[in-house]
């Protein structure tokens, strides 16, 4: 059956409806496939005519093919099902974890707007929204105006960790509440629900009323982006409308580090802490590792012998699923990594230290250990951790972050975090004249123009050096004043 054409006119001005059809369905009723065609102002009525009559021609050659097949689903529909689909099996637990939190103000926006009536101009008055003042409001923050800790502990007589994983949130969500710090709305809900308590009795409700930053803008739009391809490419739309919108430009910014002298000062304040810290902390500042590669680590990854450590794997805490073992971030991750002999004298150390640990634990001590995939799966394996909770579990990577903050705060240390002694490996090893190939490789980093860019400053420094330094040679003059 030859498609129909009827001219329509509204608010909006002069439009056409396209209606042809596609089989029967499970009833014997006819499948209907319609498209709405709008001329270009300025078009003259014999234009019009000639470029409907192509449109239908095309819309029912596609229908026919097989490539129109359901436009009229809605967005928040078809994301739920790009999630279950595509995001199951192909995207990291703790990525679907922030898409599915991104979904949530995005199904607000454009949730009931069918696929096929999506039109860049939506998406780029959502991102102007989002970029707007206010609009946090729909992420309102809580703050504990309860003696949280004393809830937990006296009257439950529960661990802060036993609610986290009842309230499934990280741990150190629950610490921060305990402290009094800012949680999300959604985190206050779940923790006052776990220990049977209002929210209100627990928790000030405060709204933000600041902005999203370009950055997050932009995390709004690739997840848009790539549902909607996945929508082209599983053919239920003819092209993906976000593509020709242009979200906030994000400048990309230089990496915070510690200067060598801070640095210094952090080593000397390790010498009075735990053990364990100490040797993690040391271990991150000497080898430049990202913290889920640390608490992934076990002692086969050690070579006391050649001084080197294996980096093969990754722990990340995923809200629902708990501690997680994972890939590490890309392929230039996996790596071997020269250490220098003070830190391979403090691993030494610190793995006499744990053995004596695990005979005083005695039946505590957890020999084999569940390590859960990133899909979920678990199978028990030898513990050969280096980092443990006290009965050998995995740690959880956000515990290494809340240590660090007690342990800055109690010897009034400069701003840092674990990610923050990344950097200043890297830093560090850059202003030591080390070839930008050869710290790319060690930090793991995936290509040369990354680092370029992260680490400008310190590139810069080098540069610098280097220019005085040939200047000094082809100055023999300046030299022999020097």
């Amino acid at each position: 059956m030859m498609a129909t054409i009827k001219r329509r006119e509204g608010k909006t001005g002069v439009s056409y409806l396209i209606r042809t059809y596609s089989g029967y369905d499970g009833t014997g009723k006819q499948v209907e496939k319609t498209m709405t065609w709008r001329p270009l102002p300025g078009m003259t009525e014999k234009q019009i005519e000639k470029a409907i009559n192509e449109a239908a021609v095309i819309f029912e050659r596609k229908v026919k093919d097989g490539i129109i097949l359901d436009g009229g689903t809605r967005f928040s529909d078809f994301a739920t099902r790009w999630m279950d689909e595509y995001g199951a099996t192909q995207l990291a637990p703790k990525t679907m974890e922030r898409y599915k939190a991104l979904l949530v103000r995005i199904n607000q926006a454009i949730g009931n707007i069918r696929l096929d009536k999506l039109r860049p101009d939506h998406l780029q008055k959502f991102y102007k929204n989002l970029g707007e003042d206010g609009i946090k409001s729909t992420g309102s923050t809580a703050t504990c105006v309860a003696d949280l800790t004393h809830i937990i502990k006296s009257e439950k007589g529960v661990s802060k960790v036993k609610v986290a994983e009842h309230a499934g949130v990280a741990p150190v969500t629950v610490t921060s509440a305990c402290q009094g710090k800012r949680i999300s709305l959604t985190s206050a809900q779940a923790i006052a629900k776990a220990l049977e308590y209002p929210v209100e009795k627990l928790f000030k409700i405060e709204k933000e009323h600041a902005p999203l930053s370009d950055k997050t803008i932009q995390h709004h739009h690739r997840l848009i982006s790539s549902i909607l391809q996945t929508a082209v490419q599983w053919q239920i739309i003819y092209d993906n409308p976000a593509r020709r919108v242009k979200p906030p430009k994000v400048e990309r910014k230089e990496a915070v580090w510690l200067e060598d002298t801070e640095a210094q000062k952090v080593v000397e304040a390790l010498a009075s802490a735990p053990i364990k810290w100490r040797t993690a902390i040391l271990l991150l500042l000497h080898s430049g590792i990202r913290r889920g590669e640390l608490c992934g680590l076990e002692w086969s990854d050690i070579d006391f012998e050649n001084n080197l450590i294996h980096i093969q794997r990754a722990s990340q805490y995923v809200v629902g699923m708990g501690v997680i073992e994972k890939d590490t971030k890309n392929f230039s991750s996996v790596r071997v990594i020269k250490l220098d002999t003070e830190i391979m004298e403090v691993l030494q150390q610190y793995k006499i230290w744990q053995t004596e640990q695990i005979l005083l634990q005695g039946d505590r001590w957890h020999r084999k250990i569940p390590i859960k995939d990133a899909h979920g799966k678990v199978s028990m394996q030898k513990n050969e951790r280096l980092f443990t909770q006290e009965n050998g579990l995995p740690i959880n990577p956000d515990s290494v972050t809340d240590w660090v903050k007690k342990f800055r705060e109690k010897n009034s240390l400069p701003q840092f975090t674990p990610h923050t002694l990344r950097h200043t490996n890297i830093s560090l090893l850059i202003a030591a004249g080390i070839p930008l190939r050869n710290v790319a490789s060690r930090a793991g980093h995936a290509n040369l123009t990354s680092i370029s860019k992260t680490y400008a400053h310190a590139i810069k420094t080098v540069d610098e050096k280097a220019a005085s330094a040939i200047g000094d040679i082809l100055n023999p003059a300046k030299m022999k004043k020097a």
